[in-house]
């Protein structure tokens, strides 16, 4: 089946086409896919940088108050400092935004975000796969269409 304008085509409606539209949304499929895999990959990303920030206010929690530490500035650039609340994070929203939070509340919003990123890579999996499928199925048929109109020898 392939998307025509929010309809699915079927593969017996496919071999109706011609080969521009057979062509068209073969294109557009892949394009698609492409897409989707792209955002699968930044949803990986940002599941990832969720789960270290969870680590790290797990292990910031089990520090003492007054123990020295270095202060993450940029990924490779940190300063010494003294860790003066434990309890007190700050958490950053998005845009340059942040959020002060208790510590459970900072893990607790982690937590919701890795559920909700995972949430929508498995939808979007889903989505992927089906539009693969419809790209392959109309590749199959073009080229079928293709082999019959070829010259035969």
């Amino acid at each position: 089946m392939a998307s025509k304008g929010g309809a699915m085509v079927r593969i017996p409606e496919m071999e109706k086409m011609s080969l521009e539209q057979l062509k068209a949304i073969k294109e557009q499929t892949d394009l698609e896919v492409n897409l989707l895999q792209d955002s699968l990959n930044n949803i990986r990303t940002a599941t990832t940088r969720l789960e270290i920030a969870s680590t790290a206010l797990h292990d910031l929690s089990l520090r003492p108050q007054g123990k020295k530490m270095l202060v993450p500035l940029t990924a490779s650039l940190y300063v010494p400092g003294t860790l003066d609340d434990a309890d007190k994070v700050l958490v950053d929203i998005g845009t340059g935004y942040f959020i002060e939070k208790t510590m459970n509340e900072g893990k607790d919003y982690c937590e919701r975000k890795i559920n909700l990123l995972k949430s929508n890579y498995d939808q979007l999996i889903e989505v992927a796969s089906k539009k693969k499928s419809i790209a392959d199925e109309a590749g199959a048929v073009l080229q079928a269409k293709l082999k019959q109109l070829a010259p035969t020898p």
